[in-house]
């Protein structure tokens, strides 16, 4: 069984997009849709990784992403930051707030699985 991914996406077609990509790669996929239910979702689900959204309602990514990572259950899940407003210094605010890699909207999937693998296997062999 493959592992479960969160992906936190408050954009339709951005959802619709990645979800569909990646499900057909086998990934099982939950959703949220704000940076409050990311959190909620996040010690719920305990996903193997979350896909974040930066731009969210509610809570932004980074500050839920700080969230996340204060609780003990969530605080070692890799984090890839989303972002379709890649700014200067985008990557070490994200990194800051705890997110373990950084991906720029829109989503080039290789690379963005690639980013994926690479913290799963990390995270398998912690």
């Amino acid at each position: 069984m493959m592992a479960i991914i969160l992906v936190v996406e408050d954009n339709e077609e951005h959802w619709d997009m990645i979800s569909r990509r990646l499900q057909r790669r086998g990934y099982r996929l939950v959703r949220a849709a704000d940076g409050q239910e990311a959190v909620e979702m996040a010690a719920h689900e305990r996903p193997a990784l979350i896909l974040m959204d930066v731009g969210l309602p509610v809570m932004d990514g980074l500050e839920a992403t700080r969230r996340i990572r204060a609780h003990a259950e969530t605080q070692t899940t890799p984090i890839i930051a989303l972002t379709a407003h890649a700014m200067s210094g985008d990557h070490d605010r994200a990194v800051q707030a705890g997110c373990d890699d950084y991906h720029t909207k829109p989503v080039e999937l290789p690379r963005l699985v690639a980013q994926m693998e690479a913290l799963l296997a990390k995270e398998a062999t912690a």
